[in-house]
């Protein structure tokens, strides 16, 4: 059964990766009900801080918080619990920070939403970055594959209890089948067939890594670069036509 047009606009997440707060919230007010979340990463966030997330959260938008958490455990789940306090409904951490950050994170995370009555984000690991590729790991003296890496990370995040991981697309069949189907997997490194692959270097297309199985695909430049970015948007979603049930 064909999923209906909204599905695949919820599984959208639009990457806010823009110097300014003033971008930002013009890109959310143009694409707002267009597209399931918006992603605040590192940039925006030293320059915007939390009062940029509260005011999409505020407008009845929902914030993908990317800011890949990785220091000792106490330390990512203090940030976490202010993640969870500015109202974000995703974020996520680096799975080499280990087990111990990783299940104090979703321990403390646990226990102040039950405390005090407020939605719990869902909470996803960093594999590995899809900027990495196999050379990159033979200049760091690694010598397992990326995909080995990436399987191995995704069952460790399973076993802490995270909701999911942030993987690439050539990756996805694989940690579908090591983790199951109620494992989220989030997708970045998305790249339509008519747009350049920048900076990524293990992508695909937007139809490629939906029909792999990825449950959220993060998508930037194309659209946020463009001079039309609604319409780039449609475009993207043109390349979808029998996942939306026809066009």
């Amino acid at each position: 059964m064909e999923a209906p047009r909204a599905k695949i606009k919820d599984r959208l997440i639009i990457a806010l990766d823009v110097p300014a707060a003033d971008k930002a919230l013009k890109l959310v007010n143009l694409l707002k009900g267009k597209v399931g979340m918006f992603k605040v990463g590192s940039q925006l966030f030293t320059t915007a801080g939390p009062q940029l997330v509260r005011e999409i959260v505020s407008g009845g938008d929902k914030v993908f918080l990317d800011l890949k958490f990785h220091d000792i455990p106490r330390t990512v789940a203090n940030a976490a619990l202010e993640a969870v306090k500015i109202g974000v409904s995703m974020f996520n951490l680096h799975t080499m920070g280990g087990m111990d950050m990783m299940r104090l994170t979703i321990q403390e995370t646990d226990r102040y939403c039950s405390t005090f009555k407020v939605p719990r984000p869902k909470i996803v690991g960093i594999t590995v970055l899809t900027s990495l590729n196999q050379e990159s790991f033979k200049r760091m003296g690694l010598e397992r594959s990326v995909d080995e890496i990436v399987i191995r990370l995704s069952q460790l995040a399973l076993e802490t209890g995270l909701d999911g991981v942030v993987a690439s697309p050539r990756e996805i069949r694989a940690i579908r089948e090591a983790c199951g189907e109620g494992f989220i997997i989030v997708t970045p490194g998305i790249r339509p067939s008519w747009a350049s692959a920048d900076d990524q270097r293990r992508f695909a297309t937007p139809r490629e890594a939906i029909e792999a199985g990825a449950d959220y695909i993060v998508i930037g430049r194309p659209i946020t670069g463009s001079k039309a970015p609604l319409l780039s948007l449609e475009r993207v979603l043109s390349e979808l036509p029998s996942l939306q049930g026809g066009k």
